[in-house]
């Protein structure tokens, strides 16, 4: 049998599952196939690897596609499967006062810093200028391995 390429030159065999459509969410499904990926990971419109499951799979999303946790995917042939965020290296940055985490979340954006914002704290790569610069403000900074899911850009 003849190898296919598709128009992104991937190599595909007859067993890889191509998703090409991002669905509205489909929050009452049980996923199947679920996909985890580290943040940079959901902003790649062409993509091929492997689902959770080990099922070979490649992402051909519309350019500009950013992927968030628990976005549904679908291939031509009917198939679903879920986004999720892949565990990474990341600071975590905490403080006692709300102020100071507010503060620090302006300057890390002013600097278009990829940056997830909760209640309680904020996640960015790691950056060893960047620790240097938070600790310095008075915040607490450690090192941790968890999904990292940073504010879409509008």
């Amino acid at each position: 049998m003849p190898a296919i390429v598709n128009s992104v030159g991937f190599l595909l065999d007859t067993v890889t599952i191509v998703f090409t459509d991002r669905l509205s969410h489909q929050d009452r499904l049980e996923p199947i196939l679920t996909l985890s990926l580290t943040a940079k990971e959901r902003t790649q419109t062409s993509l091929r690897g492997y689902s959770d499951q080990g099922l070979p799979i490649a992402l051909q999303l519309t350019r500009g596609t950013i992927l968030q946790e628990g976005d549904w995917l679908k291939a031509p042939t009917g198939e679903l499967i879920q986004i999720l965020a892949k565990e990474e290296p990341v600071l975590t940055v905490s403080s006692l006062f709300p102020l100071a985490l507010l503060q620090a979340a302006y300057h890390l954006g002013s600097r278009q810093i990829p940056l997830e914002i909760t209640c309680t704290h904020l996640r960015i790569l790691p950056d060893p200028r960047l620790r240097q610069l938070l600790e310095h403000r008075g915040l607490s900074v450690t090192e941790d391995i968890a999904p990292f899911q940073p504010e879409a850009s509008l």
